[in-house]
């Protein structure tokens, strides 16, 4: 049984494993990432719902899959203006019932940015990063997020979800990390300097 009283499907079972192993292949940035790694293999495998079904925050803590396109020729990240959230976060999106997260960022990316989504060899199609994050403004909920990379010269990207998106900018790692922390995801920084490292081993 769940700790909401339902019982568990099969594919459930399987969808939680998926995850428990994604999340199993993340190598802690930090304490704070130890932290929230612990708190996300809790939450799945509690038995508690793990996906969005009514906008904003059915249920109150769900599951987010991120992707940060890297210009590797120019050693860039794309960030977006997220309207909703007031701030410049990676592109992506909740992650629908039963659906590999990998899915979700395959879908998100060619519905938000317009390309295919390419992993990078820095993780290939594996999170680096996972955060554990309240969120702002109305509705707030907590988003359990996977951070995925991903490859793309700037130039293939003419268009964004101007729905979703008031506009998009490619920032060095220097300038991500000079913008305020209030300006971004609160979490953007600590990624950065992950992703940093993880480039230097490649």
């Amino acid at each position: 049984m769940t700790s909401t009283g339902r019982p568990l499907t099969h594919h459930d079972d399987q969808s939680r494993a998926r995850l428990l192993q994604l999340v199993d292949t993340i190598d802690p940035w930090d304490d704070l990432e130890r932290a929230h790694l612990k708190t996300a293999t809790q939450w799945i495998s509690g038995g508690a719902p793990l996906y969005r079904v009514r906008k904003p925050d059915v249920p109150a803590m769900h599951l987010v899959s991120y992707f940060v396109v890297l210009d590797d020729e120019r050693g860039q990240q794309l960030l977006v203006a997220h309207r909703k959230a007031g701030l410049w976060l990676p592109a992506g999106g909740h992650v629908e019932p039963g659906e590999d997260p990998w899915v979700t960022v395959v879908r998100e990316c060619r519905e938000e940015l317009g390309i295919e989504a390419n992993a990078s060899p820095i993780t290939g199609e594996h999170p680096l990063f996972l955060t554990v994050t309240r969120t702002r403004g109305q509705g707030t909920h907590t988003d359990v997020s996977l951070w995925y990379v991903l490859s793309a010269a700037a130039d293939t990207i003419t268009s964004y979800d101007q729905g979703e998106f008031e506009a998009i900018r490619w920032l060095t790692d220097e300038q991500v990390l000079e913008e305020p922390v209030e300006q971004l995801d609160p979490h953007m920084h600590r990624f950065t300097h992950k992703l940093r490292r993880a480039r230097a081993l490649l």
